[in-house]
């Protein structure tokens, strides 16, 4: 009898309407029998990075805590507590920034008052807990405040010429003509994950390109946003050129003057995660997002796991809720789209869980 396949389960989260961990679940029901799963749900720093370091590695351990959500309200969620290594003794700390500060927490856009206070709220708890290391994921940003709330946070104080206090978010950042550190807190060795590499100003910076998503449609508020972006980085010793310190709405600058090391998202998680030993001894790997698109190989989670598998000559197949024209599906073995199999993204979105199954049946049959 010929053992059963060895299937490396690998998938992003699909935004807003499974996670990652819970997608791999799907994947491996629907496949059925006559396969062992090693189950790898991925994340590149955005929405599920806690999930998919608490799938992956054992004895992981959430840690609740209350923090001022990107709307002012209070927000429960939890940051993740690894256990100790030989290089991170005290254990390391995975905190995101889609579960403090993100976008899906807002009910509506908040252009000029959101920010990253509960950012730097979660990361100041796992400072509290004495971790060794930290590690943040800052996609899905609601803010375009420069990190200025996470800062605060952590005990920075921004004051404008007459010393007053600020107000939080973008409408604040124009205001502001002194930045004192004196009482921030110290970093300690801080990865941060991102699959952004815009600078922090100019017109691929944080205001003009991200900007938009989160309410400053105005021509005239995104030059305003960016002049002040400018200023603050003069403010913080900060080069705005750096690749990635417009990420997040200028967190990736405020992580970079904090003292943190900007990383590529996916290719981190993976590192911790193991996943290229995990694809070393597979069969098959499938990963998949939400859309897969025109802008999905560049440092996206589908096309890295592609392309660890094609290192390790182990064929590999995508599965996504829509994968559009401009997608590069000659990557992949075999690609599914849940929107195609359902009928309709309506469909696909409103079960994901059940398409994935479906589309797990789907390959099991013809790969």
């Amino acid at each position: 009898m010929s053992r059963p396949r060895r299937i490396v389960l690998a998938p992003d989260s699909f935004k807003g309407t499974i996670t990652a961990a819970d997608a791999a679940s799907a994947l491996a029901a629907g496949w059925g029998e006559g396969a062992q799963f090693v189950m790898r749900p991925m994340a590149d720093g955005g929405e599920g990075t806690i999930a998919a370091f608490a799938a992956a590695v054992p004895d992981a351990t959430r840690m609740p805590v209350t923090v001022e959500g990107p709307a002012g309200r209070p927000v429960e969620t939890a940051w993740l507590l690894l256990p100790p290594t030989d290089d991170a003794p005290r254990g390391s700390a995975v905190v995101d920034l889609a579960s403090t500060s993100g976008i899906e927490l807002l009910d509506r856009l908040r252009p000029f008052d959101a920010d990253t206070t509960g950012f730097g709220q979660a990361i100041a708890a796992a400072l509290d807990h004495g971790v060794s290391r930290l590690v943040l994921g800052i996609g899905s940003s609601a803010s375009t405040d420069g990190g200025t709330g996470m800062l605060r946070a952590l005990g920075a104080r921004f004051s404008d010429a007459a010393g007053a206090a600020v107000a939080a978010g973008a409408r604040g950042l124009p205001l502001i003509a002194r930045a004192d550190l004196s009482d921030l807190r110290p970093a300690p060795e801080t990865r941060v994950l991102t699959d952004v590499t815009n600078p922090l100003t100019g017109p691929r910076g944080a205001a003009e390109v991200f900007g938009p998503q989160k309410g400053l449609t105005d021509a005239a508020d995104r030059g305003r946003v960016d002049a002040a972006l400018s200023a603050l980085a003069d403010l913080l010793g900060l080069d705005p050129s750096t690749p990635g310190a417009g990420a997040a709405g200028g967190v990736g600058g405020a992580l970079v003057a904090w003292g943190a090391q900007l990383l590529p998202g996916a290719r981190e998680v993976a590192r911790l995660v193991g996943l290229a030993d995990a694809i070393a001894g597979a069969d098959l790997v499938i990963t998949g997002e939400g859309s897969y698109d025109g802008q999905s190989g560049d440092g996206k989670v589908p096309s890295f796991v592609a392309g660890l598998a094609a290192d390790a000559g182990v064929p590999a197949a995508v599965v996504a809720g829509r994968i559009t024209a401009d997608a590069d599906t000659s990557l992949f073995a075999a690609h599914v789209s849940l929107t195609e199999l359902a009928g309709s993204s309506a469909a696909a979105l409103a079960d994901p869980a059940r398409w994935l199954r479906v589309a797990a049946d789907e390959l099991s049959r013809t790969l």
